[in-house]
């Protein structure tokens, strides 16, 4: 646009009124002006008036079929997970696990009772298994571990990587937290917990429902710490069972409390002669 295009555009009424009400001296007011529409001119000559898509709106059709991809691809991950897992699990006999936080560390004196129950578990003979990780993970298959005994870890791949301990004899690196989960819960002929996070926690309340709704077979569930679990059991005897009827008798007898590890091989080798008797039993 011209100059002379501009002015014209401009009315001669505007000069007057800014000249008149601030005193601004037309050697001044016509550059200040001509300054401002040329930077304005070239702010749309940077901007794109529509914009330009690299390879245009992806259609329904073709998101369907990435999504289905991505469904495949994932579904053939996790039947990895569990053709691996199942495989190590049909090879192993007398299985325990053993969950809790993996944030202790060795001087912590849950990793050392951890590290005695997995000492125990390997001289009468059980395979110790856990997610293979540090903490209660560790000191449990290190207990197994340094007595000689089979101590497995089926570890999680993560972004920041979990890395398996020094005291596994044998690992699996799975995918998924579920699959993991299945495969813990489901090699198990006793589970024992210690101190944890929300994880512990999640692996007990599910577990403990399985064994409740008989999705899976009755085991031991032993809560290794009074301390840390007194409080958890009096929730469960008084709010859960006593106050609320949320739960039915006796199914707060589905786990025991102590720290007693003699108690512990007592429960554990109990539960194994029971499922002894009853193959004997049915053959």
């Amino acid at each position: 646009m011209s100059v002379s295009t501009f002015l014209f555009l401009f009315p001669v009424s505007c000069f007057k009124f800014l000249y008149s009400k601030f005193y601004i001296p037309h050697t001044t007011l016509i550059p200040s002006l001509l300054l401002c529409y040329t930077d304005r001119m070239n702010l749309k000559e940077e901007t794109n008036s529509k914009p330009t898509y690299i390879s245009g709106p992806i259609k329904r059709d073709e998101m369907m079929l990435e999504i289905k991809q991505e469904m495949n691809d994932r579904m053939s991950r996790i039947g990895d997970d569990f053709t691996r897992g199942f495989e190590k699990i049909s090879r192993l006999s007398n299985t325990v696990t053993i969950f809790g936080s993996a944030r202790f560390k060795e001087s912590h004196p849950s990793y050392a009772k951890a590290r005695e129950v997995g000492a125990m578990l390997a001289d009468q003979g059980y395979t110790v298994i856990t997610g293979g990780g540090g903490g209660i993970m560790e000191a449990g298959n290190r207990g197994a571990f340094e007595a000689g005994g089979t101590s497995i870890g089926f570890n999680i791949i993560l972004p920041q990587e979990q890395a398996v301990n020094p005291y596994v004899s044998d690992s699996i690196a799975l995918r998924y937290f579920f699959s993991r989960k299945v495969l813990l819960a489901f090699s198990a002929q006793a589970y024992i917990f210690f101190p944890g996070g929300f994880g512990t926690l999640d692996e007990f309340f599910e577990i403990i429902t399985l064994i409740q709704t008989e999705k899976i077979p009755a085991a031991p569930i032993i809560l290794v710490g009074d301390e840390f679990w007194g409080a958890l059991d009096s929730f469960v005897q008084h709010e859960l069972l006593e106050r609320n009827y949320t739960i039915s008798p006796g199914d707060e007898k589905l786990y025991t409390v102590t720290e007693d590890v003699q108690l512990i091989q007592q429960i554990v080798d109990g539960a194994k002669q029971k499922r002894i008797t009853e193959v004997m039993l049915g053959s």
